[in-house]
């Protein structure tokens, strides 16, 4: 099942996950985020995926600053791009259909042109999470991974 593979995988590499029953005024149905740590209800959780995109929030901002991510994120285009690229890695290394991030719900409608360059490989703001030291965008023939593949998964510095 897709969730029990995605709170495994948020566990192994350290962001933590909460269940509760959430009201509804999340931006997201059954899922927010709470002092740095992914909160979601089960039976009000329209994506599992969704969970993997705000992790990517989660990821992606430096270590200092994780405690302070509450509710519903509000971010720039350069942090949400991130998020994007980083929860489509996540997707791949979990073996998941990436359609499970980029549903049809999401996106702003959007979801498709994604899942499209993604599949082209048209990685979009991998120059970013090289920047913050999560993988390289190129094969420079060291053996480090290349998008998708991650060095790590969270961001250790500002």
């Amino acid at each position: 099942m897709p969730l029990d593979r995605i709170l495994s995988f948020l566990d192994e590499i350290g962001i933590a996950v909460s269940e509760r029953t959430l009201g509804a005024d999340t931006f997201l149905p059954g899922l927010l985020i709470e002092s740095g740590c992914l909160v979601f209800d089960r039976a009000k959780l329209a994506h599992p995926g969704d969970l993997l995109h705000e992790a990517g929030h989660i990821a992606v901002v430096p270590p200092a600053e994780r405690a302070a991510l509450n509710a519903n994120l509000q971010t720039g285009p350069a942090e949400e791009m991130a998020a994007i690229a980083w929860s489509y890695a996540a997707s791949r290394r979990l073996g998941l259909d990436p359609g499970i991030v980029f549903h049809p719900d999401g996106y702003h409608g959007g979801s498709a042109g994604l899942l499209e360059n993604f599949a082209n490989g048209q990685y979009l703001a991998v120059p970013l999470l090289q920047w913050y030291g999560l993988t390289w965008e190129r094969d420079d023939g060291s053996g480090r991974p290349v998008y998708p593949q991650m060095v790590r998964w969270l961001r250790e510095a500002g």
